[in-house]
């Protein structure tokens, strides 16, 4: 199979049948075997009983319906451990995103040896109050990661498929998924200038306050890419530092007292000292992080990797 199409959505009963009707279109005209992938991600409109009516036309379209709301990145990773073609191609189900970058695409990552390859909504149709906070977390992602991309939210974007069964995608960490494949090693990623349009049905699903779970989740990313595998390489860092300030402090306490009290020096007790206190702080909080490090240390080489969602229905 060529081309898996995955599609997370989210009360989209409206534009399901465009959208399938338009990837069908392109498919056909370029000879193109795939399957489309829609995932619900517990939709409260009919959007799965028109998944259902989809699937009863074309067999090539599949569903997978989740009981609750779990996200898009859990819509993602669903999509990306059923997905059977050679190219996994990612797109939002608003009909925000036009099918016909499809082919160049999957030209792209077939013929140029492209592992990942993201859009670029070069020309936006999105407020002022949307794309302003945009730029500035693409810049903030840009100078973390090191990946010169200009967009890493768009929706649009293809993979190889040894990129999406090798990473895992979760919490909201689906902006992120060009610096999960680098880290994983997948590190030729290139970028496509796209096509935005704007929202024919619906509403958006996001509010401000995504921006604000973007940043902090960058924060996260950069943690765990760093030292998922090693934290007591972080926690420990930090705790011998304080502990040895303590400790070092406190030397310092007791020899001064001891050459007062061998030169007969009258000297405050050292308990009356507030260094005295601070040397005590610093030398427990070191010792805290070292055994929070050592805990996440164990935690980690034996806890699941994987996320599990609830999943109602699979039209597969």
């Amino acid at each position: 199979m060529d081309i898996s199409v995955v599609v997370p959505l989210f009360n989209e009963e409206e534009s399901l049948p465009e959208l399938c009707a338009w990837i069908e279109r392109v498919m056909d005209a370029n000879g193109f075997s795939y399957e489309i992938l829609l995932v619900d991600d517990g939709s409260k409109d009919g959007s799965w009983a028109e998944v259902r009516r989809l699937r009863r036309q074309n067999e090539r379209i599949k569903g997978i319906r989740f009981r609750r709301n779990y996200g898009k990145s859990a819509a993602l990773q669903t999509g990306f451990e059923a997905a059977e073609g050679k190219v996994v191609i990612t797109m939002d189900a608003d009909m925000q995103d036009s099918p016909d970058e499809i082919p160049e695409l999957y030209r792209m990552i077939t013929e140029e040896g492209y592992d990942v390859v993201s859009g670029w909504k070069k020309k936006r149709y999105d407020p002022l109050s949307k794309t302003l906070p945009t730029k500035l977390f693409n810049w903030a992602v840009r100078k973390m990661s090191k990946i010169h991309l200009h967009d890493f939210n768009c929706g649009l974007k293809a993979y190889r498929l040894e990129v999406v069964k090798s990473i895992e995608v979760y919490g909201e960490m689906h902006r992120f998924i060009p610096v999960i494949a680098k880290w994983a090693g997948f590190g030729v990623i290139g970028e496509k200038a796209v096509q935005h349009r704007a929202r024919k049905y619906g509403t958006t699903k996001f509010g401000m306050n995504r921006f604000v779970n973007g940043f902090l989740d960058l924060l996260s990313l950069s943690f765990v890419g760093r030292f998922s595998k090693k934290p007591m390489h972080f926690f420990g860092s930090f705790g011998l530092l304080l502990f040895i300030i303590g400790f070092l402090s406190a030397v310092w306490l007791g020899a001064q007292k001891l050459y007062c009290l061998r030169h007969g020096i009258t000297a405050p007790l050292v308990t009356a000292s507030p260094y005295f206190y601070i040397c005590l702080v610093c030398m427990l909080m070191g010792l805290q992080l070292f055994l929070a490090g050592y805990l996440a240390e164990l935690v980690g080489r034996n806890s699941p990797t994987r996320n599990t969602y609830l999943i109602a229905e699979k039209l597969i």
